[in-house]
């Protein structure tokens, strides 16, 4: 064994002398906490704003560059240096208010709480059946009375930079909520509702208007902003004309007119599918649960 041993010393000083083992410090263990903490929070706020879309935009862009560089391609590499000085200085135009909320955090007295909280927010974002019922009853009462609303449904593109355009709100959806909340003359009426999950999360929310030419013509603002903020986001809006009481949904820079109760019961349903699916501990209690049932009905 001591033979190996003096072997192995022996031709690590022979042929590997030029490698070295770095010495790890407390400090380095504390530094890399701290660099990857911060890392984990660009990249949540990246996913929270409208980041995330430039950020994949990049990265096509970034392979784009690799493939020029390795078929010498000058001209694009050319093109490519000169446009990162502009570039920095266009994203940070482009993202001045995200910007300045992000600094303005670093003042809050809650910065280091909300440092080591993770994002656990997302996880229970889910809406359940009773959640789309409450929307289509309460929709379709707005709707019979000619109470114009719109409603957003949030999906896995967080609008909380529209949010805060709002007044916040933390309350269980329910058709009374709703109608309550769009009924004319109310101080919250104006403007659009965000539903995250089960909640409303905040009203009189500003909303981004479509500058489509193709949409119709006789579409009014709340229509456009439905259809705006559809476009920037894959969340689903709901809305109820004040002229007419139809209803619509705006999803994907699209907008479908004139739905029933049934149609938009689906298109919630489908909504909710898509979104959260089935996880792994739902999955599993599923399926102990077809287990027994199975092993119950063999022994009768």
């Amino acid at each position: 064994m001591k033979g190996l041993l003096s072997s192995l010393l022996a031709f690590r000083a022979k042929y590997l002398f030029w490698l070295t083992v770095p010495t790890i410090t407390i400090t380095d263990i504390v530094e890399i906490i701290i660099i990857a903490f911060l890392i984990y929070h660009l990249f949540v706020w990246i996913k929270n704003t409208r980041a995330w879309a430039l950020f994949r935009g990049i990265i096509v862009i970034f392979v784009f560059v690799i493939l020029a560089a390795i078929f010498q391609m000058n001209t694009i590499l050319w093109i490519a240096g000169k446009a990162i000085n502009v570039g920095i200085i266009a994203l940070a135009v482009v993202f001045q208010p995200e910007l300045r909320h992000a600094l303005d955090q670093l003042g809050r007295k809650r910065f280091f709480a909300d440092l080591f909280s993770w994002d656990l927010e997302h996880a229970v974002r889910r809406f359940d059946d009773r959640t789309i019922n409450e929307l289509v009853k309460g929709t379709f009462e707005m709707a019979k009375v000619k109470t114009g609303a719109l409603i957003v449904v949030e999906k896995d593109f967080q609008l909380k930079e529209y949010e805060r355009t709002g007044i916040a709100l933390d309350s269980l959806v329910s058709s009374q909520l709703l109608i309550n909340i769009f009924e004319k003359n109310t101080p919250l009426h104006d403007g659009a509702i965000i539903v995250r999950g089960n909640r409303v999360v905040s009203a009189t929310c500003y909303l981004p208007l479509s500058d489509n030419m193709e949409l119709d013509k006789g579409l009014g603002t709340r229509h456009r902003a439905a259809v705006g903020i559809s476009e920037v986001s894959d969340s689903m809006t709901i809305i109820v004309s004040e002229e007419t009481g139809a209803v619509s949904v705006a999803e994907g820079g699209r907008i479908l007119r004139a739905l029933d109760e049934q149609k938009l019961r689906e298109l919630l349903m489908g909504l909710q599918k898509a979104q959260y699916g089935e996880n792994k501990m739902q999955r599993l209690k599923r399926r102990l649960t077809h287990a027994a049932e199975n092993s119950e009905d063999s022994r009768q």
